[in-house]
């Protein structure tokens, strides 16, 4: 039995994603289950998602996962290795026996590649070169040790894969497959059949009337976008983040999770003067860290995320199941008094006393409040 995990943003789900879907089930065939391990309502680079959870894991089970699993908050908001090496883990909890994903070169062996980086010695990745930043001294690191570059955002994730995986006791089968359509970063390309997420995200701030937005994103999932109270993006969240670094105290900042080599200090003297979020972010921007890096810690900042918040979620990481079909019903059915993952149906005040949900209950609030969608409470898995 095959078993095909994604690892998943859908911010906000597209055209790509279901060319990736269908992709999946012709590995999966008809009798085996997707499953897909989704970030929550905050994501990898340090942003709140355009879509709530529940939206886009409706629009991931409609275009064909069988069992969609909310990342938590301590995973989904990490740079790539960490994002990487708990995605991995989780997936193989849940019995995921093959790992499907999306890079710009399908002919790379990332399972060498992988396993390469893996038997590097630790000395050889303290970076202490404060004139770059760790993630260029790693692309370099890996360019001299392998004999190969890697530097495009896709293959970069999708190497932390690699490397995570081999760490696991039994490895999952590695299934690279070629992004189709714009690249990653790319902007609005008309004559594209599938779009860069963050020009999808684009359009969507900054298109009133959305028009074009059918032909790279389901039909139903554009409908919710139209009835949305708001777009969430930092433009929206600079005052709340300006209000929460000129209120607090330096021993407050200094508390937050990846505060490090006096940035509170930095932070702290520049906000008052920035006048958005981009401006800010090239006050405080050295070399030393990069953008992503100081997007996720602003989050951190604005969220009120400590250091000990995070060392307890890792602690006990659970599973939210966010919806299923047939078949992933049936699946997790038959693996539950098996698998060593703490997966739960019903957020309730027991379940979230500590542990991942506990920090995504508090995180989620500040969603709801701008949103004003509930999302934990009250809510049950989808059904498709």
């Amino acid at each position: 039995m095959s078993v095909v995990g994604i690892i998943a943003e859908y911010n906000p789900f597209h055209s790509g994603h279901e060319f990736l879907m269908n992709q999946a089930r012709y590995i999966a065939g008809n009798k085996d289950p997707i499953v897909v391990i989704m970030s929550g309502n905050y994501v990898q680079r340090g942003e709140m998602a355009i879509m709530d959870k529940w939206t886009r894991a409706q629009a991931a089970l409609e275009s064909g996962a069988d069992l969609v699993f909310e990342l938590p908050f301590s995973t989904s908001v990490e740079p790539a290795d960490l994002f990487a090496l708990g995605s991995i883990d989780q997936l193989a909890k849940v019995g995921v026996t093959d790992l499907i994903f999306g890079v710009e070169d399908a002919t790379q062996n990332f399972a060498y590649l992988g396993s390469k980086i893996a038997e590097i010695p630790q000395s050889h990745m303290d970076f202490n070169d404060y004139s770059q930043t760790y993630s260029t001294q790693y692309n370099q690191m890996v360019a001299r040790e392998v004999g190969h570059e890697v530097n495009e955002p896709n293959a970069i994730l999708a190497l932390a894969y690699a490397v995570a995986n081999h760490n696991l006791g039994t490895p999952l089968v590695l299934h690279p497959i070629n992004r189709i359509g714009a690249g990653h970063d790319d902007v609005l390309q008309n004559n594209k059949v599938v779009q860069s997420a963050s020009a999808i995200r684009n359009l969507i701030l900054h298109n009133e009337n959305n028009c074009t937005l059918e032909q790279w994103l389901p039909k139903k999932e554009v409908q919710l976008l139209f009835k949305q109270k708001a777009y969430p993006n930092w433009n929206l969240l600079f005052p709340f983040l300006k209000y929460r670094l000129e209120s607090s105290s330096l021993e407050d900042l200094q508390q937050i999770y990846q505060m490090s080599e006096g940035l509170e200090y930095k932070m702290k003297h520049e906000i008052h003067n920035a006048q958005s979020f981009t401006e800010f972010l090239r006050m405080i921007k050295s070399k030393r860290y990069t953008y992503s890096r100081l997007r996720r810690l602003s989050l951190y900042t604005l969220l009120n995320v400590t250091q000990d918040d995070m060392v307890n979620s890792f602690n006990h990481e659970s599973l939210l199941l966010l919806g299923y079909s047939k078949l992933g019903r049936k699946y997790l059915k038959k693996i539950r008094k098996d698998t060593t993952a703490d997966v739960i149906s019903k957020v309730d005040q027991k379940n979230t006393k500590s542990g991942s949900l506990n920090l995504q209950i508090r995180v989620d609030r500040f969603y709801e409040q701008l949103m004003q969608v509930d999302q934990n409470f009250g809510r049950k898995p989808l059904e498709v």
